[in-house]
């Protein structure tokens, strides 16, 4: 259920940072399961050119998630 609470957060950040995030059903791509290390749902994952700069689990507030943003992305 914190997925669907995460959903309407990122799409605020989305907005706001002006992203796009890719989002992955791990029920429906088992090989992302592996590829990302997942065991909790949700997980925010941010790549800076292929690699993990920063990992939020679980549900995850507008603020951090955005100053991360910002951090790796914006400047």
């Amino acid at each position: 259920m914190a997925c669907h609470e995460q959903k309407p957060i990122l799409e605020e950040v989305e907005r706001n940072c002006n992203i796009a995030a890719d989002r992955i059903n791990p029920l429906k791509n088992r090989a992302a399961i592996k590829e990302f290390r997942l065991s909790v749902t949700p997980t925010i994952v941010i790549l800076k050119n292929g690699t993990e700069v920063k990992r939020f689990e679980g549900l995850v507030h507008r603020e951090p998630l955005e100053e991360a943003i910002r951090r790796f992305y914006i400047g």
